[in-house]
């Protein structure tokens, strides 16, 4: 043992001391999740919940965003300024202690704020050591300075540029390239958040404008109707079960508490739950609470009024949310989020508090409104049948155990692997492809599974329907990971699916059926980075006994203006099925030369919304939408 030690230079000069913000650079994915698309958005969302926590304050009630044509952006808010005298502890400006120091904010003591999303004081400073310039401007006490940093350090010392009459904070900043794979701002990533931050505020106005291009693109958001207009939004496309709103609020002590719902005829329940203003997309202790007064209201109802068929006891959770469209917003002193990014509220006082007003709200409504209350019931007695006739199905496309492959579709081909993280299934579209992929693939990491014809549209299917389309269970028996609230991610078979279909209208199509699948019954695949879809070429050129494949139109265009005087010959690939096992290998299947296209989702609302439109039961949306896009086609196939 003594032999191990002295082996051993592991020493006190091996511990490393991060000064200032240097630590946020060195692990930026733990202050803002990723250094994807999302934590480049997320950057911005720091300094405008923070505007918004002076909003709460009671201080101004406009803030506006700007995205300028080299992919900064600036936050403007009216709120009452960073102060800019000197930070006694520190010797530095206020200004600058907040913009370099981690966990340094006047949102600590609840006297600067009473309400706040930004407790951890983290949010600005993060921002400035992840950007590759940033400048702000605080209006304070009757007076105008500014400052300058480049990665978190302060590159000149705060100034006074003059006398306004105005207060409030104006932060422009880049990201910094160095950090993040992405640069480029999307509007509409921008645009749906500040819409959805002015749903949960009725009486501000959030901006933005977009300078890139040649004319600038604006949008203002302001609802007086706050989250009952965000749930009506949010229905806008569904068939409603109850056509008004349920919606109220209260104001319990020191907490604020604001509830709309509205169920619809779908099948999913989609509940957004906030905190201070911060989506709480892993919910918490309020969202516990709204559940379990909504299931003890509804059974409360239903039993004290003989609502309920003799062969049912009681509903579920489950079956009570099933159609339901809602929006929590509580607001409380001193919340405690877990993580960062703070996506789970974890004060458990909440629970009884959010339980007790939902309890109390919802029985009197439903006693005075017993219509609406009996068609919730009607739906969850709906849900209780057909869950029930899922559950056979269900249990037949469970695996028996993570490594036997006895229940396994017979048309897979299974890879030899049985470590999932180095396995990859290919979902391919029609026996052809699907026997020219399986000679062609590598056995030892590469699955198989040929699909026949297009699956279920689950859009529009229930769960006992869904399971039990043969397609549909093949893929789910495949993963290996259940479907729906039964989906256990650590019981993934493969940590790469890739859907594989042909490059024209009906292989699209099929895609979006299986994307749906994904999206509505295992939105953990999706959300942990595990679906691809397949980038199989377009076309083969040849010239003088030499080929090469061309993945899209614009790559034609170009071999075609290169090579103008060639006499090459040009083959178009309709479907998968064309191409031998040696060249699906070799352009579509080997990880040394493929292009796979990740599927992630940047904005939850518009991805909800897309499904609805185009795979839902309202055809004339789906017109709509290939009518406002059809300038977008590149190439239709005939």
């Amino acid at each position: 043992m003594d032999n191990l030690f002295n082996k051993t230079d592991y020493n006190a000069n091996k511990i490393q001391v991060l000064k200032g913000l240097e630590a946020v650079r060195k692990r930026p994915g733990m202050y803002i999740g990723s250094t994807g698309i999302r934590g480049l958005h997320h950057l911005v969302w720091e300094v405008v919940d923070n505007s918004i926590d002076e909003f709460l304050a009671g201080n101004g009630s406009q803030i506006n965003v700007t995205i300028h044509e080299n992919n900064e952006i600036t936050v403007e808010d009216f709120g009452r300024g960073i102060p800019a005298d000197i930070h006694a502890e520190t010797g530095l400006p206020a200004v600058q202690v907040v913009l370099t120091t981690l966990h340094a904010g006047g949102k600590f003591d609840n006297n600067s704020y009473k309400v706040s999303g930004g407790l951890h004081g983290v949010g600005v400073s993060v921002v400035n050591a992840l950007s590759e310039k940033l400048t702000i401007t605080t209006h304070w006490q009757g007076n105008k300075y500014q400052q300058h940093f480049s990665r978190g350090v302060a590159v000149d010392k705060l100034k006074k540029i003059g006398k306004t009459d105005r207060t409030g904070t104006v932060i422009r900043f880049k990201p910094d390239a160095d950090i993040f794979t992405v640069v480029e701002f999307k509007y509409e990533n921008l645009a749906h958040r500040l819409q959805e931050s002015a749903y949960l505020n009725k009486e501000l106005t959030l901006t933005l404008a977009d300078e890139r291009g040649s004319e600038i693109k604006s949008d203002e958001f302001q609802y007086d109707g706050g989250i009952k207009a965000f749930v009506e939004y949010l229905n806008k496309d569904r068939t409603t079960i109850n056509n008004e709103i349920v919606y109220f609020e209260s104001q319990p002590d020191d907490y604020e508490i604001e509830i709309a719902l509205q169920y619809n005829d779908g099948y999913n329940e989609r509940i957004y739950s906030y905190a201070n203003n911060i989506n709480t997309i892993d919910g918490g202790y309020h969202l516990t609470g709204f559940k379990t007064a909504l299931t003890r209201t509804i059974n409360s109802f239903a039993k004290n009024n003989n609502q309920l068929p003799a062969k049912i006891s009681s509903l579920s959770g489950k079956d009570v949310r099933e159609g339901l469209t809602a929006v929590i917003n509580v607001k409380l002193p001193d919340p405690q989020f877990e993580g960062q990014t703070k996506t789970k509220l974890g004060n458990s006082e909440i629970r009884s508090i959010v339980e007790t007003e939902v309890y109390q709200y919802l029985s009197l409504y439903f006693d005075t409104n017993p219509e609406v209350a009996k068609g919730i019931i009607d739906k969850a007695v709906q849900a209780v049948r057909a869950r029930k006739a899922s559950k056979k199905a269900r249990e037949l496309t469970k695996r028996k155990s993570a490594l036997s492959s006895n229940s396994l579709p017979g048309k897979l081909a299974d890879c030899s692997s049985k470590k999932a993280e180095n396995s990859e299934l290919f979902i391919v579209e029609g026996d052809s492809a699907g026997g020219s992929a399986k000679q062609g693939r590598e056995r030892k990491f590469q699955a198989i599974l040929p699909l026949k014809g297009k699956i279920l549209n689950v859009e529009r299917a229930r769960l006992d329907k869904i399971l039990n389309n043969n397609e549909v269970a093949s893929i789910i028996t495949a993963l290996g990971a259940g479907i729906g609230e039964d989906f256990d991610l650590k019981r993934l078979r493969y940590h790469k699916i890739i859907i594989m279909t042909d490059a024209d209208v009906d292989g699209a199509h099929i895609a979006t059926l299986i994307l749906t699948l994904f999206y509505r019954y295992m939105p953990e695949l999706i959300e942990h980075g595990h679906i691809y879809l397949a980038q199989p070429p377009l076309y083969k050129v040849s010239w003088r006994k030499q080929s090469q494949y061309l993945y899209s139109d614009q790559e034609l265009f170009d071999y075609r203006r290169q090579n103008e005087n060639s006499n090459f010959s040009l083959q178009r690939y309709k479907g998968l099925g064309e191409m031998n096992p040696e060249q699906l290998w070799q352009t579509t299947m080997d990880p040394a030369n493929r292009v796979l296209q990740k599927v992630e989702i940047d904005d939850d609302f518009e991805a909800d919304d897309i499904f609805t439109r185009l795979m839902g039961s309202n055809a004339s949306l789906r017109k709509e939408f290939i009518f406002n896009n059809a300038e977008l086609a590149k190439t239709i196939d005939v």
